[in-house]
């Protein structure tokens, strides 16, 4: 909590580092305190605090989850750009202007098969009218 609190940071920091590992019980609290110290440090200096061997811990559990949690996003972003692309692409190809006009209101969208559906929509309707219609009323 002091950490959080300001002051002299780095220096907090290392004494409640000694403390910690001076005590087999509470050694396990290091990453903890690493944690909450990036907070209010860089992340540089609180390696070059702690003496953290970033291999090592890459290997832990809690780095695991967080690295696949944020992958996931990541995938997620990316596969969201594509469908936008494509249904940006789509929507010049096939009604030019009038239809690049309608990707602002798809771009609010993030539901991923609702976009899917706005791509197989752009595929059978015959006007960017049309495409809005069902925008407007199946997919917002």
């Amino acid at each position: 909590m002091p950490i959080l609190k300001g002051g002299d940071n780095e220096s907090t920091i290392r004494d409640a580092l000694r403390i910690l590992r001076a005590d087999e019980q509470l050694n396990q609290l290091e990453t903890v305190l690493g944690f909450f110290a990036t907070f209010v440090l860089d992340s540089a200096i609180v390696q070059q605090i702690l003496r953290w061997d970033m291999a090592l811990l890459e290997q832990s559990p809690w780095y695991q989850e967080i690295f696949s949690k944020g992958e996931e996003r990541g995938e997620l972003r990316g596969r969201k750009k594509e469908l936008y692309s494509g249904i940006e692409l789509a929507l010049e190809i096939k009604f030019g202007n009038q239809g690049l006009e309608l990707m602002p209101i798809i771009s609010q969208i993030t539901d991923l098969q609702k976009l899917k559906a706005i791509q197989q929509a752009i595929k059978t309707v015959n006007t960017a009218n049309e495409l809005q219609q069902i925008l407007s009323t199946n997919l917002t």
